[in-house]
Order: C-alpha cells, then sequence, then structure tokens
C-alpha cells in the first residue's frame, strides 16, 4: 500500500509538472522542442486520413441503413451482438417485409381476382428485390465498412497512444532542458561572485546539480528520439492504409452496381409480367403499358427566360378506359367555328411553341379566348388570339371566369 501511494504521489508529480511546462509553452514563456519536418507531414496525413475515413464510415452507415430505429431495432442488435462476439443474424429487409404483406394481402383478396393475382406478383418481385438489398448490405458490411472500423478502432488507437506517449516525452524533454538551463545560469552565476572561503561549498553543489540535470537531459534526449522513431513508423503505415481502403472502395462500387442491375432487371421483369397479364384481363384499359411512348405527351422545354427553374407540365394522357386518343388528332382548325356559347378567357402559364400548323403558340402572361369543340382531345381546346387561331395544350394554360 505505501508503494503504490508512493507510485500515485509520483505520477501525479509527473502530471503537474508537464501540465505546467505545457501551459507556460502556450503563453510563450517556455521553448518548445519542435518536431522534424518529415514527422510533422506524417501526422496532419495522419489526422487527414482518421478525420475522412471516420466521416465516410458514418456516411456509408446512414446509407445502407437510413433509419437506425426502425422496427428491428437495428443498431442495438448489432451492438449487443458485437459484445458478445457473436455474428449477426441476417434480418428481414424492408422490402421483403413488403412483399410478405402484399403475399398476405393477396389470401385475403382471393389469389383468382386479378387485385390478389397482381399482388402475388408484385409482393413476389418486392421479395426479390429485398433480397438483393440484403446480399449488398451484408457485402458491403464485410468489404467496406468492416475495414473501415478496424482502422479506426485498431490502428488508430494504438497511433493515437504513440503519440500521446510521444507528447510526453516531448514535454519531459523540454523540462529538462530548462532545468539544465536554469542550472548552468545559477553556476555562471556563481561563478562571477567574488570566491571566498564560505561560497566554495555551494558552488560545488551547483556543478553537481548542473551535472545531474545533464544526465537527465540526456536520458529524456534517448527516450524521446525513441517514441520519435516508433511513432514514424507507424504513421508511415498509412499509405499501406489507403492502399487497403481503396481496394474496399472498389470492391463497394462493384457490390453497388451489381445490386442496381439486379433492381433494374427485376423491375423489367415485374413490368412485363404486368404488362402480359393485363392485356389478357383487360384488353383495352392498359394498351398505353405497351407502348410507353404514347402513353404521356410532354411539350417542348419553358423559356428559362421567363420562369426560370420551372419545368414544363407533361401532359399525362386522361381519355377513358378502352379508347386510344391522339393529344392531338386530325382537326382542321380552320373549319373550327367559335360557339356562341362556352368560350373563356384564359392566362397563359408557360411558353409553348407550335408543333405544327393546327397549333397555337403561346407567350407567358398573355389572355387569349379559349373553348372546346366536340370530338376533341379534352388536354386540349382551340385558342383564338385576334385573327390567329390553333390548339393549345390545357395545362399550359389558368382559365380564368
Amino acid at each position: 500500500m505505501d508503494f503504490n501511494l508512493k507510485k500515485l504521489t509520483s505520477d501525479a508529480g509527473v502530471f503537474f509538472t508537464r501540465a505546467v511546462q505545457f501551459t507556460e509553452e502556450k503563453l510563450g514563456s517556455a521553448e518548445k522542442t519542435e518536431l522534424d519536418a518529415h514527422l510533422e507531414n506524417l501526422i496532419a496525413r495522419a489526422d487527414c486520413t482518421k478525420n475522412w475515413t471516420e466521416k465516410i464510415f458514418r456516411q456509408t452507415e446512414v446509407l445502407l441503413q437510413p433509419n437506425p430505429i426502425d422496427h428491428t431495432g437495428a443498431r442495438i442488435e448489432e451492438f449487443f451482438y458485437e459484445k458478445l462476439d457473436k455474428k449477426i443474424p441476417s434480418r428481414t429487409t424492408n422490402g421483403e417485409l413488403l412483399g410478405q404483406y402484399m403475399l398476405d394481402a393477396a389470401k385475403d383478396f382471393g389469389p383468382g381476382t386479378p387485385y390478389g393475382s397482381t399482388l402475388i406478383t408484385v409482393g413476389e418481385y418486392q421479395s426479390r428485390l429485398g433480397g438483393a438489398e440484403r446480399e449488398f448490405l451484408q457485402t458491403s458490411a464485410i468489404n467496406f465498412l468492416t475495414p473501415l472500423r478496424n482502422f479506426l478502432e485498431g490502428d488508430w488507437r494504438t497511433i493515437s497512444k504513440e503519440r500521446r506517449l510521444l507528447e510526453n516525452r516531448r514535454l519531459d524533454l523540454d523540462i529538462c532542458k530548462a532545468r539544465v538551463k536554469k542550472a548552468k545560469q545559477a553556476e555562471a552565476k556563481a561563478a562571477a561572485e567574488p570566491d571566498f572561503q564560505e561560497t566554495r561549498p555551494r558552488n560545488y553543489v551547483l556543478s553537481a546539480s548542473a551535472s545531474a540535470a545533464e544526465q537527465e537531459l540526456r536520458v529524456a534526449q534517448t527516450e524521446f528520439d525513441r517514441q520519435a522513431e516508433v511513432t514514424r513508423l507507424l504513421l508511415e503505415g498509412i499509405s499501406s492504409t489507403h492502399v487497403n481502403h481503396l481496394r474496399c472502395l472498389h470492391e463497394f462500387v462493384e457490390a453497388q452496381a451489381t445490386y442496381y442491375a439486379q433492381c433494374h432487371q427485376y423491375m423489367q421483369e415485374l413490368q412485363k409480367e404486368l404488362s402480359s397479364a393485363n392485356s389478357d384481363t383487360y384488353p383495352n384499359s392498359f394498351a398505353s403499358n405497351a407502348n410507353p411512348s404514347t402513353s404521356a405527351t410532354c411539350p417542348s422545354p419553358v423559356s428559362s427566360a421567363t420562369l426560370p427553374g420551372v419545368s414544363p407540365p407533361c401532359l399525362a394522357s386522361t381519355s377513358t378506359p378502352g379508347i386510344a386518343r391522339e393529344p392531338s388528332g386530325p382537326l382542321k382548325i380552320q373549319d373550327v367555328q367559335q360557339p356562341s356559347t362556352g368560350h373563356r378567357k384564359a392566362k397563359v402559364l408557360y411558353d409553348y411553341d407550335a408543333h405544327d400548323t393546327s397549333e397555337l403558340s403561346l407567350l407567358a402572361d398573355e389572355l387569349i379566348t379559349v373553348y372546346t369543340v366536340p370530338g376533341m382531345d379534352p388536354d386540349w381546346l382551340v385558342g383564338e388570339r385576334g385573327n390567329q387561331k390553333g390548339k393549345v395544350p390545357v395545362t399550359y394554360l389558368e382559365l380564368l371566369s
């Protein structure tokens, strides 16, 4: 117990002395031993590596698992399994859970009904998408997240420990330098005094004190040099860390590309199955799905000078099921007469360039007269401006009362 108390007292004294030296260095009242330029560059590079590795690691976790506090309690579960040093079990992804819900719903609605059979088809593909996501998460965690975590929790902790030890050795070295300087100053001052008989013992004491301080300085310098070499070797290992992380980054991108390719393939297959099933059940209702190019017509872009940052609306087909309509069907505008009733004023919202002679070009904020005629596509109106007449898209207009 007495030995431990002495050690504790000694450690407290060393800590206090180092704290005093560090404070005096910050205040500029004490000299500080500077590290060589190469070691300083290695330290700066290591700090940069640690900071960005930590940010990339955290953000990758967010990318792979956006909602850590979900119904599975994922992060908490991972924490306990890591502490128990056991393999984390494979969890159900949100896509797989959605697919299971759809399959269960199909049982209640009836697998033979159109809605039930479609739920089964979509649910199976959602399960496949979820399985692909689960495989991607596992691959990314093993090949990318784990090496980054190992660096932060392993190599970096070792480097930080050795750097703290190097800083303590530097403080001890500067303390010894200050003691030697102080002892020499006292010895020089005593030597300059009159050489009386009574001052000689004190001179011997000062000389012995200076010799002891110089011996401590040599020991401190040796320990500092040894620790600087150890720290330098560890910091130079950062280059191999970059090489390892580069390889892991390539593997992460490969896993990501594979995952998105699988998702694209599954969605194409699902669209084909749905299109085929719908065409068999409702031959005319889903005709637009077989030819996506006719499902919607998007006019030419809006002038950026008129509405910067605003995209033009898309003219979606609102035709009734079973009737295939063209948004700009055959219509001789010159033969159309303005009805006696039913015409209204409309304000133009966006610039519009006519695609043919049957259409009327528009300028944003102008007022025109519009009306409809029997048999005309409901997405279009006949617009008049003075003696000019032509078809105009409804979505580009604000009808006024």
